[in-house]
């Protein structure tokens, strides 16, 4: 279980804006669902192979505090980590013991009724996508360089020119910033919608597989396969 909790952390508390998933399980599938704090970052995602401790509906807050459990020297080697019930039957927990038993942490879940109430924002509309491709590790480098050199900006722009998809920073009346981001794509983004930066290369910085599709109906997604899961995070655009 250590494996799949320290997948679910980096892919969601790690973006730096994320504190509480739900997990939805049964027997054939664990989905994971996610909702940024200030509405940036929409996560959906399920694991390959159904996580047996994972049935039913719960909450993980504060995943600082499980990150922190997790990481803990004493549970890193041969602990015992188990899901702890309610007088319901229901998940409640995970209960943290170390190899012979003298050091314990107890993990609480969230109740259903309470997540489902927290993250019924957390909808995803069926969505057209006009461009699509797999991200270079180069680009996203140039990508933080721009951030770097326009640190100012919180968002920025993509557009396409010709075959070109180029990400811009600033306008004519400031200072300004592009590049090309990804070149030979089929499609084109004509809207000037903003995204948001840190998350976008937050995203990109998470290990796994990526593949990044945009609407120009002002919506981005970017896919992320770490091997034991499958993580998609919409950003909905945003009128600069």
């Amino acid at each position: 279980m250590r494996d799949y909790l320290l997948d679910l952390v980096e892919h969601t508390y790690d973006l730096g804006c994320i504190d509480l998933v739900k997990i939805v399980g049964d027997t054939s599938k664990t989905d994971i669902v996610g909702l940024a704090e200030d509405l940036s970052v929409v996560i959906r995602g399920n694991f390959h192979n159904p996580v047996a401790d994972f049935v039913g509906t719960f909450g993980m807050p504060n995943l600082g505090k499980l990150k922190t459990l997790l990481n803990l020297q004493e549970y890193k080697e041969d602990a015992k980590l188990a899901i702890t019930k309610s007088s319901t039957g229901e998940s409640d927990g995970i209960a943290f013991e170390n190899k012979i038993g003298d050091f314990r942490n107890n993990y609480r879940f969230m109740a259903s009724g309470i997540v489902n109430e927290k993250l019924k924002t957390a909808k995803i509309r069926p969505v057209t996508w006009h461009i699509e491709f797999e991200p270079t590790n180069a680009a996203i480098q140039r990508m933080k360089w721009q951030m770097s050199a326009n640190a100012e900006e919180a968002n920025f722009q993509a557009k396409t020119e010709g075959n070109d998809l180029k990400f811009f920073f600033g306008d004519h009346s400031t200072h300004s910033g592009n590049f090309v981001f990804h070149p030979g794509v089929s499609g084109q983004l004509k809207r000037a919608w903003s995204w948001p930066a840190k998350q976008f290369v937050s995203i990109m910085d998470l290990t796994g597989d990526k593949k990044v599709r945009i609407s120009d109906d002002g919506a981005a997604e970017i896919t992320v396969d770490s091997g034991l899961a499958v993580y998609q995070y919409l950003l909905p655009a945003q009128s600069k």
